[in-house]
């Protein structure tokens, strides 16, 4: 099992979209969210995605496949 700590940036018709919820569905992994921000148009989310490595892999393609960008997480994230 492994943990990374990734941020979710949305924009567009991605805002609306059950992608967080999905993916914990489609994937081998936990998701475990942070901190977010999320407005109508734009948004981001910090969240813990637990899992295989590989699972976690594809998880994060898939997701940026649908256009959030995915950017890593250093250091420890604040729980909210």
């Amino acid at each position: 099992m492994a943990t990374r700590r990734v941020r979710f940036t949305f924009e567009g018709d991605a805002v609306t979209e059950p992608l967080i919820y999905l993916l914990g569905h489609e994937f081998a992994v936990v998701t475990n969210i942070r901190m977010a921000d999320v407005e109508r148009d734009f948004g981001w989310v910090m969240l813990e995605l637990d899992g295989e490595h590989d699972e976690i892999d594809r998880a994060l393609g898939w997701i940026a496949g649908k256009g959030v960008r995915v950017d890593p997480v250093a250091g420890d994230v604040v729980e909210g």
